[in-house]
């Protein structure tokens, strides 16, 4: 008997699909299209004309998807960084160092690292809502009661335990809309999803600083967290069924060997080290600006502090404006010129003037948006195999988030505000070299399309 099996892409491969273990008959393949990618786009799987489509604008199913996503953009980041706008209370009540304060930001995005290519991995074997849904509830129940910590120990490993849970979400989210969405609908779906995660980052950071000026850190920790789990529900709840994933084995040898192949390419290489510095210096910025603003000599309000966080929104709209000037004048300059913003931003912090710290403050985002959104864009067309392994751009992203954000304590505790912004300016010169290296390599070359990206990272 003939067997009945196709080639077709899908999640970014080309893959042999057997038609009749997924109850499809071949005489009902009156038509069908096998794509292979633009990099920057995503594949659909074959699907005929009698099999259920993927869900579109205006759908029974579109918008509970759409709801769902974002919910679980909204839980994740503001699991990652509800704590971030309290680094100095921390410091205040357990007598430990910036440095050490620092972790609990710095342990959550570093062991994320770790776990989103094996959370991406384990999606391909026991599916995409499985490897969101329960570790993103668990994320946020765990996040209930971290603000009780009797020790700075105990808080610091439950950071660490809800960093490894975040990365369900990050780590699959995509895939699972590019898989249950019709592609027309699909880009409207991903911004959704992609604007859950800013207001979520967001949130996170606003809601403690905000609430901390009437109730206890404790209490003001514990609102947010009480906010993220009630978006873990909702996402929990609303989230369809995945209706056309298709389980896979994954082999660990293959899975290395993919992944060193991605390594083995110079050019990745400098994109990877782009995102390592250019997030490390992002987050570390936001570690350790709450401390010179609440010190003298701004001697700043914890809720005004907190208003500071509404400035990294200019990230959102420079990526989204990264796009059409990069089409005008090419990809490489709008990146090292996001990389000069950056520096520019940076160095008007320095002074003792509040207009000039808030001016850098705007600035500095902006400049980092811009430039990730080229360095990530550059990666999806450079990676254009093995997409889970792709995923190692996220890890040095979030580890450069870990990394370079501890280290930033030990430059504040030495050098203050000033030790801060030259180690900062320091490593967005590195990425600044990477930058002109990667476009020396690439001139001349057609650029990819950019999409708009959150502040927090691709995702």
């Amino acid at each position: 008997m003939q067997e009945r099996k196709v080639y077709c892409s899908a999640r970014g491969r080309v893959q042999l699909v057997d038609l009749a273990s997924c109850g499809i008959q071949l005489g009902d393949c009156t038509s069908g299209t096998v794509e292979m990618i633009c990099p920057n786009r995503l594949s659909t799987m074959l699907r005929p004309p009698s099999v259920e489509q993927g869900h579109t604008l205006g759908s029974a199913g579109y918008r509970p998807t759409t709801v769902a996503l974002f919910a679980a953009g909204m839980t994740t980041f503001m699991a990652l960084y509800y704590v971030q706008a309290l680094l100095p209370q921390l410091f205040d009540h357990f007598g430990i160092s910036p440095t050490t304060s620092a972790l609990a930001v710095s342990l959550t995005t570093g062991f994320l690292a770790v776990a989103i290519i094996p959370a991406s991995v384990l999606s391909e074997r026991f599916g995409r809502v499985r490897v969101m849904v329960v570790p993103a509830v668990a994320a946020s129940l765990i996040g209930v009661v971290l603000p009780w910590s009797p020790t700075v120990e105990i808080l610091l490993a439950g950071r660490a335990l809800q960093g490894v849970l975040c990365a369900g979400v990050p780590a699959v989210a995509m895939a699972y809309l590019a898989e249950e969405v019709e592609g027309r609908s699909l880009g409207t779906a991903m911004g959704r999803y992609v604007v859950g995660t800013t207001i979520g980052g967001l949130a996170g950071r606003l809601i403690p600083g905000f609430a901390v000026d009437v109730v206890s850190w404790q209490w003001a920790l514990e609102i947010a967290c009480l906010v993220s789990l009630g978006f873990a529900v909702v996402f929990a709840r609303t989230v369809p069924s995945a209706r056309f994933f298709v389980p896979q084995r994954v082999s660990p040898k293959v899975m290395l060997r993919n992944l060193l192949v991605h390594l083995w390419d110079p050019q990745l290489r400098r994109l990877f080290l782009l995102g390592f510095v250019l997030t490390g210096g992002f987050v570390t910025v936001y570690n350790f600006v709450g401390y010179r603003l609440l010190r003298p000599p701004f001697g700043l309000g914890e809720a005004v502090v907190a208003l500071v966080f509404l400035m990294y929104l200019a990230g959102t709209f420079s990526s989204a404006s990264a796009g059409p000037v990069a089409d005008r004048v090419g990809r490489w300059p709008v990146l090292c010129a996001g990389i000069l913003v950056m520096l520019t931003g940076l160095a008007l912090t320095v002074p003792d003037r509040l207009p000039l710290v808030l001016i850098g403050m705007f600035l500095f985002p902006a400049g980092f948006c811009a430039a990730h959104s080229v360095a990530s864009a550059r990666v999806s067309a450079r990676a254009t195999e093995h997409r889970a392994e792709a995923s190692l751009y996220l890890f040095h992203y979030h580890m450069g988030s870990s990394v370079v954000g501890a280290l930033g304590g030990l430059a504040f505790s030495m050098f203050g505000w000033v030790g801060v912004a030259g180690y900062v300016g320091m490593l967005v010169g590195v990425g600044l070299l990477a930058g002109f290296r990667c476009g020396e390599r690439t001139r001349g070359r057609n650029p990819e399309r950019l999409i708009t990206q959150s502040p927090d990272g691709p995702v």
